[in-house]
């Protein structure tokens, strides 16, 4: 039986089992894919310590190597449900089963890009997956983003904090949360401009706009979170001071439990995350 599985290998997961395995627990982390990264071609260099700028995906898979280098398992596998017998929990993947003393989940949220004509060749250039990362380049400006639930409405609200003319594009979807802010439903047919983006079509309408931000998807751990009983609030994972959900055992941390969706808040519970996961281990030994 491990003693932690950490659910996830991007930031938040990677730096917790590095912190770990220095106190001396050895961590399993299994993942699958790059989490909020996956996908994400833009480059990072906001994060402490990059001289240049990096692509993101490049960045998490350092991680992963830095992990593996110090003799930590990784195992990419997709998790497919989480179980809990008396002390200890399971972990099932698309290809065995685990037990685990502990569990963290790290596996972030799933952010969804969109194939509508004009995406691709205007990514960078006036759309951005990530509003508190580009979000400050387009102050007082005219915004749209484009989403209908939890994850749009934390990136609108710091998007309405910036500019007082932004519209919310459900792209056909039925919105799931309530806003303030104009909101378009009709389905989005393609994104125009010139050098940069200028106009949002549908199939009734352009939309004149000088930034878009892409705000799709929903938290990638909640279903099999939920099938212990965790505590869920607007699409996060409810921790306390511990990083510990209502679950004693279970954690979780990164962009998973909210607040700002950034790495460096990731690396940062991680690091925090793993100290109480060390004590709630140990503390366990002595109790045992």
């Amino acid at each position: 039986m491990k003693k932690v599985i950490i659910i996830g290998y991007g930031p938040a997961g990677i730096s917790a089992a590095i912190y770990l395995k220095r106190a001396g627990i050895e961590p399993l982390v299994i993942g699958k894919d790059l989490g909020a990264l996956e996908g994400y071609d833009d480059l990072v260099e906001n994060f402490y310590g990059l001289a240049k700028p990096i692509p993101g995906k490049e960045l998490i898979r350092n991680g992963i190597e830095q992990a593996k280098n110090l003799g930590i398992e990784v195992v990419t596998d997709s998790v497919i449900s989480l179980k809990m017998e008396e002390n200890h929990f399971i972990v099932i993947t698309a290809s065995k089963s685990y037990e685990a003393k502990s569990v963290l989940l790290t596996t972030g949220k799933t952010r969804q890009t969109m194939t509508r004509p004009g995406f691709v060749k205007y990514r960078g250039k006036g759309i951005s997956m990530c509003a508190t990362c580009d979000g400050y380049f387009y102050r007082r400006k005219k915004i749209a983003i484009v989403g209908c639930g939890a994850y749009m409405q934390h990136e609108l609200e710091y998007l309405n904090r910036i500019s007082p003319d932004v519209t919310v594009f459900t792209d056909g979807h039925e919105l799931e949360c309530e806003v303030k802010n104009p909101v378009v439903k009709d389905k989005i047919t393609k994104f125009v401009g010139t050098e940069k983006i200028t106009h949002i079509e549908t199939k009734n309408e352009s939309y004149p706009v000088e930034g878009v931000f892409i705000a799709l998807g929903i938290p990638s751990s909640i279903e099999f979170a939920s099938q212990l009983g965790v505590i869920v609030e607007k699409n996060n994972l409810v921790v306390d001071s511990n990083y510990e959900t209502n679950i004693k055992g279970l954690f979780a941390a990164g962009d998973i439990i909210g607040g700002k969706l950034q790495i460096a808040k990731a690396v940062y519970d991680g690091m925090n995350v793993a100290d109480s996961i060390y004590k709630f281990l140990t503390d366990k030994s002595k109790k045992a």
